[in-house]
């Protein structure tokens, strides 16, 4: 065993040889866009994202499926699974499988298999006082899925957000790879800050982040302002609550846009100074929804994030 559960890491490693180990991650989710294809792409593309986070090859993946038998005649698991298929060609692998249950809420999502060199194993608990923040995606997309279903959402906010999560971080993670990074780890479920926050207890640091360079997507701090909060978004906030310390010109609807809970975010990237500007480069040259930095790491409390506007 070289990484389990107990750095909250982004998927297990095990190592096979002096040169070779497997990386196994699973994820899957409810619908969270209105259109079943989308759907399926952005399910895999999450998925896949564990994988590229610890700096790993991707070999195949097997689909999970939940599905209301009743409504199998409709070709919606069709278009579900149709989505997720062009993903994970997209990535260059094979769904070899997989397995499916009658459900009355639609679930769907991958178990994948990657591969990596021992030695070339990015970490969430690597990072070094001094360290960079890169991030390569905007956040927002749990708010923008709430206004979706709250039905307040206009189409280029959903086409935003939906290219963003159908994205795979494959071109982050080569980026990372060819400049070298101290850490790395994917911003999903538990936000930037909760992540973030992973990445400093693994690694015994804390972290100023600067509010106005995390990049958001259009329209996700209005909603955030109108109050379409999800409850995962929420309890973030809750769990972040004693290791966060806010700047007073930190409006409230940011801190909990900080905080938003993500679904097939972008890479958090912990690089040396020196090497922060070669790694902006790699990404721009591979096209990255974004590329910015937020912060920076340091020696202080484990887990404490600083936050100012």
């Amino acid at each position: 065993m070289l990484v389990d559960a107990s750095t909250a890491d982004d998927a297990a490693v095990y190592r096979l040889d002096a040169g070779r180990a497997l990386v196994a991650t699973t994820d899957f989710f409810t619908p969270i866009v209105d259109q079943p294809y989308d759907f399926g792409r952005i399910a895999a593309a999450n998925a896949l994202s564990d994988i590229y986070a610890m700096g790993a090859r991707p070999l195949f993946a097997l689909n999970l499926v939940a599905f209301p038998r009743q409504l199998l005649d409709r070709g919606l698991l069709q278009e579900i699974l149709r989505g997720g298929g062009d993903v994970t060609r997209q990535a260059g692998i094979p769904v070899l499988g997989g397995h499916s249950i009658d459900d009355a809420e639609p679930k769907y999502g991958l178990c994948v298999i990657g591969e990596v060199a021992p030695d070339a194993l990015v970490r969430n608990s690597t990072a070094r006082a001094g360290d960079r923040l890169v991030l390569t995606k905007a956040i927002g997309t749990g708010v923008i899925a709430t206004g979706i279903k709250a039905g307040i959402v206009d189409d280029h906010a959903i086409a935003a957000a939906i290219a963003s999560m159908a994205t795979l971080n494959r071109g982050a993670a080569e980026a990372m790879l060819e400049v070298g990074v101290d850490a790395a780890t994917d911003v999903t479920g538990f936000g930037l800050i909760g992540h973030l926050r992973e990445m400093l207890l693994a690694s015994g640091l804390a972290a100023r982040l600067s509010a106005a360079a995390v990049p958001l997507l259009p329209r996700a701090l209005a909603l955030c302002a109108a109050g379409q909060i999800p409850g995962g978004t929420r309890r973030n906030v809750e769990d972040a609550a004693g290791a966060v310390r806010w700047g007073d010109d930190v409006a409230p609807p940011l801190r909990l846009l900080l905080c938003d809970a993500q679904t097939s975010g972008g890479l958090l990237l912990a690089v040396p100074a020196e090497r922060a500007d070669r790694l902006l480069d790699a990404l721009r040259a591979r096209h990255t929804p974004e590329a910015a930095v937020v912060g920076e790491l340091l020696e202080g409390e484990p887990g404490e994030v600083v936050v100012s506007a």
